[in-house]
Formats: C-alpha cells, structure tokens, sequence
C-alpha cells in the first residue's frame, strides 16, 4: 500500500472552499492541506516547528485558494497591532508632511503601518487619545507633531499604559523631540538687526491655545530677547498673527507694507508665510533685499528657489529621531523617556541686506 504520510500529500488535489466569491479562511486551507489551522498560522509566518514538506504543502494550497491573511485579527490575538498612530494640526503643511513621511519610512522599514489624523482643536484631541488608548487595541503608540498634552494629561495617559513620542513640544513623562524655538526666534532677529534693521515686522503663527501650541510664543520671546539685547524695543504695531497659509501672509503683509511707518525688514515663523511676505512685496514693486528683508523659518523645499534666508530644523531628521525613540519605546524592555534637542541652522541667502540698499 503506497505511503500516504507527508510526502503523499503534496500529489493531492486540493478541494476549492464552498461558496464561490465568498472569502477564503484559514480554515479552508487547514482542511484542503490536512493540517490543523494552527499549522497553517505557523507555516505561513515561517515559524519553526513545521515539517519541510507540510510547509511547502501549506503554501501551495494558501497560493492555490488565495488566501490573504486578515492581518488585523492575527496583529489582535498576538497583542499588537502594529500600527501607530499619528497626529498632527493640519496633514496638508509642508512641515507636518516632510516629518510624517520620514518617520513613515522608518517605521515601514520596520514593519509598522501609520494611522494618520488631523487634530485642530481640543475636542479632537481627546477622541484621538481616547480612540488610542492602551484599551482600544487600536495602535500600539501614538506620536503628537504639536498637538500638545500638558503634564497632568500626558501622566494620565502613561499611567493607564499608553506610550507616546511628541515632536515639538516636551513633557517628562513623554519622549520627545524638540528644538530651540527662542534661539530660532533670536537668530533670525539678530540677522536683521547686524543689518541695520531696527523695524522688523514679526509673522506669528496663530497660537492655537486649545492645543497648548508654544512654538509661536518661544519664537516671538527669542524675537523680543534679540531687540532687548540691541537696546531696542519692538513696535507692536508691527507684529500680526496669521496661520501658515502663504495667502494669509500675503494679506497680512499687504497691511504692513502700507501702513504710515512700514517695517524695513520682516521675520516670519515659517517659510510658508514668507512665500507670502514675498509675493507681497512682489504686488507692491518691492526688491527683496533692498527695499524689503525677509527670514523664515524651516528651509522648505522651495526656498533655495526663491533664495529666501532661512532658519533650517532640519524636519525630516525630526520624524526620523522620533521613529528611533517609537523602536526603543516597543521594545520589551522599560527605558525611562528620553529628550532630543536638535540643531538649527542660519541659512543665508538673497533676501536679507541693509535697508534702503541700492
């Protein structure tokens, strides 16, 4: 009588599941290659423990019925699932784009997939943080890209067994990635005051206080830090708060321009604003760097094109960091929240010289 161990199974026809269309389950290919679903599960991740030819048996039928595995209900019962979640104030800036996508690819890399949410005020932020707490089996950890907790929150969170990464801004119960936003404030000042400058309009970020946004606040002080060190104290009328939006800007900066005592120069807190002060200045037949200096902040990607001086911070780096801080984080092992200053740096270019220059 011939062997029908193993090796015999491979020659076996294999039966399609019941039910054309419908979806096939691991219970189809368990019955169709005569194994249990628990060696099906096991064949599949490659785990040890199965027989050579039982496991190329599993894959053939697996390919044969095409049989996708319901990831999602393999990550619940492992306890995980592999997803981290996300938020940021507005998915469309430059910013929150350019660091989303580098800690994308990190975490990609290492197997994790994101669940991206914009959060604009502070009723979404609690439902983003409820829809992700250690309960909900919903991600594994949540990153916050200037959606801030304060410290009262961000213990109730850790406490309840929820892991976090911010970026932005810093609490000591979470890890973070951060940088010097009042020394990006006060170079940027000190640039234009070496010039000459001494009216120097300021673009603030709106401050979104539902959301504990502290950017724009710790540029404005480095702002006013640098005058005070000049013996200078900025006019107010001189400073006006709009979003990021480059159009926004340029209303606002319309406003400056035209009022009776104009500022000579302009610091903007982000470069988006300052595409904007610049097309301003455009519509009024204004040269940058001779009838108008300007300094951003973030070196996007089209300020080389438009030579807009700048304060780089490096934002890539910051969801790359903030990917490593994520990794350490899962691991098994508990390790105490780390903190991560990164570096900013003055970049030079056309739009900043003496005011009045010919």
């Amino acid at each position: 009588m011939a062997d029908l161990g193993e090796a015999s199974l491979a020659e076996r026809p294999v039966a399609r599941a019941a039910g054309a269309g419908s979806p096939v389950r691991i219970g189809d290919v368990a019955r169709a290659a005569e194994v249990s679903t628990a060696t099906v599960s096991r064949a599949l991740r490659g785990l040890p423990h199965v027989a050579t030819a039982t496991r190329q048996r599993v894959l053939a039928v697996a390919a044969e019925l095409d049989y996708r595995p319901n990831l999602p209900a393999a990550r619940l019962a492992a306890g995980t699932t592999n997803t981290i979640a996300v938020a940021v104030p507005d998915p469309a800036a430059w910013f929150n784009a350019t660091m989303v996508g580098a800690l994308g690819r990190e975490m990609t890399a290492a197997g994790y997939d994101l669940l991206l949410s914009g959060v604009a005020n502070l009723d979404e932020r609690q439902r983003f943080i409820e829809l992700n707490g250690v309960r909900s089996g919903r991600s594994d950890a949540v990153v916050l890209v200037d959606v801030a907790l304060d410290e009262a929150a961000a213990e109730a969170f850790v406490a309840q067994g929820g892991r976090a990464v911010s970026v932005g801004f810093r609490t000591d119960v979470l890890s973070s990635v951060t940088i010097d936003n009042v020394a990006v404030g006060s170079d940027a000042t000190q640039l234009l005051l070496r010039h000459g400058h001494r009216r120097i309009g300021l673009l603030s970020l709106d401050s979104g206080d539902s959301l504990n946004f502290s950017i724009p606040a710790h540029r404005a002080q480095g702002y006013e830090q640098a005058h005070a060190e000049a013996g200078l104290t900025p006019d107010p009328a001189l400073r006006v708060s709009t979003s990021n939006s480059w159009a926004e800007a340029r209303r606002a900066t319309h406003a400056l321009l035209q009022s009776a005592e104009p500022p000579s120069a302009i610091f903007a807190m982000c470069d988006e604003q300052a595409f904007g002060v610049m097309l301003a200045a455009r519509d009024l037949e204004l040269c940058i760097g001779e009838d108008l200096s300007v300094v951003g902040v973030d070196d996007h990607d089209q300020s080389r094109l438009v030579g807009l001086t700048t304060v780089r911070q490096h934002v890539a780096r910051q969801g790359a960091v903030a990917a490593e801080l994520l990794l350490q984080m899962l691991q098994p092992s508990v390790e105490p929240p780390q903190h991560v200053q990164l570096d900013t740096e003055l970049i030079i270019r056309d739009s900043v010289g003496p005011p009045g220059a010919d």
